[in-house]
């Protein structure tokens, strides 16, 4: 598909930072700055997946107070992580995964969490989100971490036509300047919680409405 005119995407993209700067930002991205952490970048990552950000926030406060390191989260056991990180979506299954990565990341990686996409894919419960969110969040390394609010976005914008998350993180490698890559998850995750929605967008409100190609299900006046 075409790339769109770089004028364009700078236009589009200094509104919805301007914009994006006045709402609350994710929990994982307030963790990043705080600490820029890696660690902490993962665990808090993992434990946002299918979860809203209050609970996210609530969650990993509990358990960095009771563990930050992988060596002191073995300590707790998969039943104690679960039960401090309730409610948290699908809480279970992410304790054990996060026992299991950090049992991984002491044999495998002397207690630090990797820094390359091949490492981090090979760790329980981490998918392309979570890696590029660490690589970018925790290590400053270039990447594009794609959600499913970047995913709607982009493609409601026009910038790509994809069917899946990881074929926008692809197609946007082609269209989206360098510098951008970073912070664009934060931007569009923020935008996409506050402005942008799923279902009942907020146009008479969207700083891009005038660019935007009126492209997506969902979009209304």
């Amino acid at each position: 598909m075409p790339i769109p005119p770089r004028p364009l995407v700078d236009r589009m993209l200094r509104r919805v930072a301007r914009y994006a700067a006045r709402c609350r930002i994710p929990y994982v991205t307030v963790e990043a700055q705080d600490r820029r952490d890696p660690f902490r970048v993962l665990i808090s990552c993992l434990l946002s997946l299918r979860t809203k950000d209050a609970c996210t926030a609530a969650a990993s406060q509990r358990l960095f107070a009771r563990a930050a390191t992988p060596a002191a989260m073995l300590n707790l056991g998969e039943a104690d992580i679960a039960q401090t990180i309730f409610p948290v979506g699908f809480y279970r299954t992410k304790a054990r995964s996060i026992r299991a990565i950090c049992q991984i990341l002491l044999e495998r990686h002397s207690g630090r969490v990797p820094s390359t996409m091949e490492a981090l894919l090979a760790l329980p419960g981490v998918g392309r989100k979570t890696a590029n969110l660490v690589l970018t969040m925790g290590f400053g390394l270039p990447g594009i971490c794609v959600d499913t609010h970047v995913h709607r976005i982009s493609n409601r914008w026009g910038w790509v036509r994809t069917r899946t998350p990881e074929q926008t993180e692809m197609a946007l490698r082609e269209c989206l300047p360098r510098r951008y890559w970073i912070a664009f998850n934060n931007w569009l995750v923020t935008f996409g919680q506050n402005c942008c929605t799923p279902q009942s967008p907020r146009c008479s409100a969207c700083p891009v409405e005038s660019d935007c190609p009126k492209v997506g299900v969902g979009r209304r006046r």
